[in-house]
Formats: C-alpha cells, structure tokens, sequence
C-alpha cells in the first residue's frame, strides 16, 4: 500500500505573515494543506492567496478560544457550540467560495468531551474528514513547543522531521500538523519564532528528498476520497 502524506499547516488566516509564510512553505517546500482560521487577523487576505495558489488544499480551522478577539464560547453550552462551529462554516464559505477540503480545531478544542460528538456530526454532514475522526493518522509531534511556552527548536528542525517520516508515516494517509508563519507585529501568539524556523524546515531541500527516497506521495484532503454517504 503507498504511503500518501497531507502536510497540514493550521492558522491561515491568524495574521499577513502567517498566511505568507504558509504559501511559501507551499510553493517552495512540502506544506499541501492548510486550515483556515476565519476568526484570524487576516482571512480575507488568506483567501486571496488562497485563491492564486489553487493546489493548496483548504480546510475550516474552527476557533472557540477567540485567541485574537472576541469572546470565548462555553464549551459546555452545546447550542451555543453548534452555532458557533455553524457561524465559522458559513464565513469559510463566503470567503472561499467553495466548501472545506476537512476540518480540525485551533488548539484541538474538538477533541474536547463537550466539543466532540457535535464537530463530528457536522463533519459528518458536509462529509468532510475531521482530524483525527476518520481513516486519516494524525501526527503532531513536529511542534517546537512541548512544554507550555518553553520552546524547543530541535522539535521543528530537519533533522527531526526526516525522523518523523521515517517512523511515524506509515502505509495509508497520514497528516503532519505544522504551524509555519512568517512573524508580523499583528500576530498575537505564544508561537512565534519558532513559525519561523518551521518555515525553513519544511523549504529544506533535505526533506524533499527524503520524502522521494521513502516513496510518499504528498497530497492534500481534497485528493482523499469522501466517506460513504450515511443515508446511502
């Protein structure tokens, strides 16, 4: 069985230097997917590039935390959850005017027990994959912060990334998380430099070529087939 890879890089749309970071990583490098953070600094902006760069996969990168503003939902509250996963599902489709290749969560707050069974039923509904809820192995060890706020850059290095697809992308569809961005003064993050450092990993020449001398196939969720329509 091939071994096929989406490379996932989550924030679109959180600022201008994420969104430019994430399409260089695309162009020159191996990023084939991204999430689309409605809520951002800069989704208009997102979707522009989005739009010059039609083999980039996009999906929906729901945001329940209101990290850049507004007010947090209560994950408790399952009509008000519901309606705000609905909300952000509506803005990816004006912005984008197409529907979202899948869908995962800023901070993976759909994992969450409260969160859970709703994100899947509306995943379920758009057909769409949801991370880490269909055939799809989810690996989010290339992050450079594995202690809250102490950053560790030989976690998002080449050297440790050509690590992860030699023993941790295995036959069948697996997705990377990245988290690559170009940093500007509208970016509010705990993650900031090490955005940077992701961006020239995933541009070294070092992991292309390992990626060709595996075998994998990189790909996005918009090449995966759509699950079975449950009403047959």
């Amino acid at each position: 069985m091939t071994r096929t890879l989406v490379v996932n890089a989550d924030d679109f749309g959180a600022s201008e230097g994420v969104n430019r970071g994430i399409v260089h990583a695309h162009v020159h490098g191996i990023v084939t997917s991204t999430s689309l953070m409605v809520t951002g600094r800069a989704p208009e902006h997102a979707a522009e590039l989005a739009r010059e760069h039609p083999e980039l996969g996009v999906g929906l990168h729901w945001d329940l935390d209101a990290e850049v503003g507004g007010a947090p939902v209560p994950l408790e509250d399952a009509g008000a959850v519901r309606h705000e996963l609905t909300r952000q599902l509506d803005a990816f489709d004006r912005l984008m005017g197409r529907p979202a290749t899948h869908v995962d969560s800023h901070h993976h707050v759909h994992r969450r027990d409260e969160v859970a069974p709703i994100a899947r039923e509306v995943a379920a509904a758009l057909r769409v994959p949801l991370r880490e809820a269909g055939s799809v192995r989810y690996v989010g060890s290339f992050y450079g912060q594995w202690e809250w706020q102490v950053t560790d850059l030989e976690h998002v290095g080449p050297e440790y990334l050509i690590w992860v697809l030699r023993n941790e992308v295995n036959e069948g569809w697996t997705e990377i998380g990245c988290h690559p961005g170009f940093v500007t003064d509208d970016l509010t993050s705990g993650y900031l430099a090490e955005r940077e450092v992701e961006v020239e990993t995933l541009t070294d020449p070092r992991v292309a070529a390992e990626i060709c001398a595996l075998g994998i196939r990189l790909a996005s969720y918009a090449d995966l087939p759509p699950p079975a329509d449950p009403d047959g």
